[in-house]
């Protein structure tokens, strides 16, 4: 199935802002989810839904980084409620998460494409239906390996 990834392809050595999805072997750790733009999905992974109040710290200097935040936060952030629905269906990775390690890169999520599966940040993204189809087999600590 098609993905769209980072815009400077797969790398081994992420670092915050260069535009790469990671190379690596990561677990799937759970599913956020806006419920006002569709059912829970079939999943087996712990699933939260995605509040207007959700962010995810992208600010290295911050104690919270590469950590979901409760909005308005201070430090630089991304709005988990977005209006693209990118981020309607979200499945959270554990790369850079244990331990955390500053510029490391962070938010790097499998998520919803954009029309013609133009780059993500870093993250890998899919067509509704194909993600939607895929959780049905995910559950928490399903490996995924990218390379």
């Amino acid at each position: 199935m098609p993905v769209a990834l980072g815009p400077t392809g797969i790398r081994r050595a992420k670092r915050e802002g260069d535009g790469a999805t990671p190379a690596g072997l990561w677990h799937l750790e759970r599913l956020l989810w806006r419920t006002d733009h569709g059912r829970r999905p079939v999943t087996g992974l712990p699933a939260q839904r995605i509040r207007p109040d959700d962010g995810w710290c992208d600010d290295p200097a911050d104690r919270c980084y590469n950590r979901p935040v409760r909005l308005p936060y201070a430090a630089s952030h991304e709005e988990m409620w977005r209006g693209d629905g990118l981020y309607d269906l979200v499945v959270v990775l554990d790369h850079n998460s244990r331990p955390r390690k500053a510029k490391g890169g962070s938010a790097v999520f499998l998520h919803l494409a954009r029309p013609g599966f133009k780059p993500t940040a870093g993250c890998i993204a899919f067509r509704p239906r194909d993600l939607r189809r895929l959780l049905k087999d995910m559950k928490a600590g399903t490996p995924l390996k990218v390379d």
